[in-house]
Formats: structure tokens, sequence, C-alpha cells
């Protein structure tokens, strides 16, 4: 656990310098927050990709999960 979670903070490091990247970078660490079980604060990133950046492709992908995740336990995460 400790190995995956010091991955995805080197992950997140590495993409930080891309300033496009922000939207990629909270979508990932919200699709890594559902497989944790912690919705809540998966459901808080995917609305702040939606109101941040509206027109981007992860906005969609967003609202999309945003869906999922209040009609139930599906876990097909993309």
């Amino acid at each position: 656990m400790k190995k995956l979670i010091l991955i995805l903070i080197i992950f997140l490091a590495l993409l930080s310098g891309c300033s496009d990247s922000r939207p990629s970078e909270l979508y990932e660490t919200a699709k890594f927050e559902e497989l944790q079980n912690n919705k809540e604060h998966a459901v808080q990133l995917y609305e702040e990709i939606v109101e941040k950046y509206p027109g981007s492709e992860y906005s969609k992908k967003a609202k999309d999960r945003l869906s999922q995740i209040k009609m139930g336990p599906k876990r097909d995460i993309k």
C-alpha cells in the first residue's frame, strides 16, 4: 500500500510541471480515490474538474463518473 501511494505521489509530481495536465492529474487522483473506497473525496475532485475545466475532455469523463457513482456500486472506471 505504501509503495502504491509513493508511486502515485511521484507520478503526480512528474505531471505537475505541465500546466495543461491539471485536469488529468485531478481525474487520475479521483479514480485512485474511488479504488481506495474514498468516494467522498473522488466526488469532490470530479466536481472540481467540472467546475474549473468545463471545456476539457476530463470534464465529460468526470460528469460520467459522478453519474455512475450516484447510480450505485458499478465499478467500471475508465
